[in-house]
């Protein structure tokens, strides 16, 4: 297919890369019916056409129909970042207008809906994202007005399955990432002391996300870092504010470096002074639970497999953990890593396929500390998962 023009920024992957994409889309949409597809989310927008803008906080999208090169569809001011980063041939670049951006009377799927009757797909059938971060209620209503002749049905997913298992390609750029994520850690470690403000670390951390490793630039991570310390760790999800660290508390750093949006998240906890016993022995026993989980993560094993691997491990160790432990990563954009699809929890019998890459993330929050230690994982043809990061699997202590 013909590129937008001879523009002079490179696309992440060549054509063939993007054909194999489009071709797993096509099987995907037929076994479900579908005659067109609207994609709202970025990471598959990203994925099936090298968009790289932040402009996913006004509605935009990918339209593809079977046969054809997809559309980019967004703000007229975004058309011009879709021009030089996308591989669509230039009339395939759609815009609408200022006027319709938060007008409350006018919304910019009104213009969707012209331009998708204008295009002949009127009277398709069309998957949405429905359960997407991108796609509104609003939005959905507006294009079933605008569309009463088409068929909307959801179509969640239907793109983040095709992601699930990484070409060698998206590895490689897995692995740029994962080199970026040893780095934080190593930087972490270099600066944490007690009486350092937290704003002051994540300064670092977020210099060493931009400056890359091995000669490859970094990207913006879809997550910002978290690292509560203390009974603050007990909370899995909380950022930074300008207190020192402690000395007598443990913090954990959730992290990921992020190359041309492909992501590799990497946990560590560090203790600042002489870690008590009861936190030395979860470690021992998170560590066991993850090296059982990382063996249990093999091609043909279903994904329950890995969360019974941990639960069990714990278990023996007198520590009752459920829920889930991981999910599929790769590329992304804010707020999440994540690809939502596969977790690895007991109940989910998703066969494991070389090629797949997850978080492994069995952390434990405790009731008044928390204790991470995470691995990106890639499923391989034989044997136990690959680990992307190298870096000491345990509660580090800075005395």
């Amino acid at each position: 297919m013909e590129h937008a023009a001879d523009l002079p920024t490179a696309l992440p992957f060549d054509m063939t890369e993007y054909d194999r994409r489009l071709r797993a889309v096509d099987a995907r949409m037929e076994a479900a019916g579908l005659d067109a597809l609207i994609v709202a989310d970025p990471s598959n927008m990203a994925w099936l056409t090298g968009y790289d803008g932040w402009s996913f906080y006004v509605p935009q999208a990918v339209i593809y129909r079977p046969g054809s090169a997809p559309w980019w569809w967004g703000r007229y001011m975004d058309s011009f970042g879709a021009l030089r980063t996308v591989w669509l041939p230039a009339d395939h670049i759609l815009h609408y207008t200022d006027d319709y951006v938060q007008a409350g009377a006018r919304h910019a799927m009104q213009d969707l809906s012209a331009q998708l009757a204008g295009l002949g797909m009127g009277t398709l059938r069309i998957g949405v994202e429905l359960d997407n971060y991108y796609y509104s209620a609003r939005a959905h209503a507006e294009l079933v007005q605008g569309l009463p002749d088409a068929t909307l049905v959801d179509a969640t997913g239907v793109v983040n399955w095709c992601r699930t298992v990484k070409s060698e390609a998206e590895l490689t750029f897995m692995r740029r990432a994962a080199r970026i994520s040893e780095t934080l850690v190593d930087g972490v470690l270099d600066r944490i002391r007690p009486g350092l403000p937290k704003n002051e670390m994540v300064a670092g951390v977020l210099s060493d996300m931009a400056t890359g490793a091995d000669g490859h630039w970094g990207d913006y991570p879809a997550i910002v870092p978290l690292l509560p310390s203390g009974a603050d760790a007990s909370a899995a999800h909380l950022t930074w504010d300008g207190r020192p660290f402690a000395a007598g508390e443990a913090t954990f750093f959730e992290l990921s470096g992020c190359y041309r949006r492909y992501h590799a998240p990497f946990c560590r906890t560090v203790y600042l002074g002489e870690p008590p016993d009861r936190m030395r022995k979860v470690e021992t026993a998170l560590v066991d639970g993850l090296e059982a989980g990382l063996d249990a993560a093999r091609a043909g094993a279903v994904a329950g497999d890995v969360a019974r691997a941990l639960h069990s491990t714990l278990a023996k160790h007198g520590i009752t953990r459920t829920g889930r432990c991981g999910y599929p990563i790769g590329i992304s954009y804010p707020p999440d890593w994540g690809e939502r699809t596969i977790s690895f929890r007991e109940s989910d019998e998703t066969v494991l396929e070389p090629g797949m890459t997850f978080h492994f993330m069995p952390g434990l929050w405790m009731e008044d500390w928390g204790l991470e230690i995470t691995e990106t994982i890639l499923i391989r043809e034989g044997g136990p998962a690959e680990s992307l990061c190298n870096r000491p699997r345990e509660l580090f202590a800075v005395v």
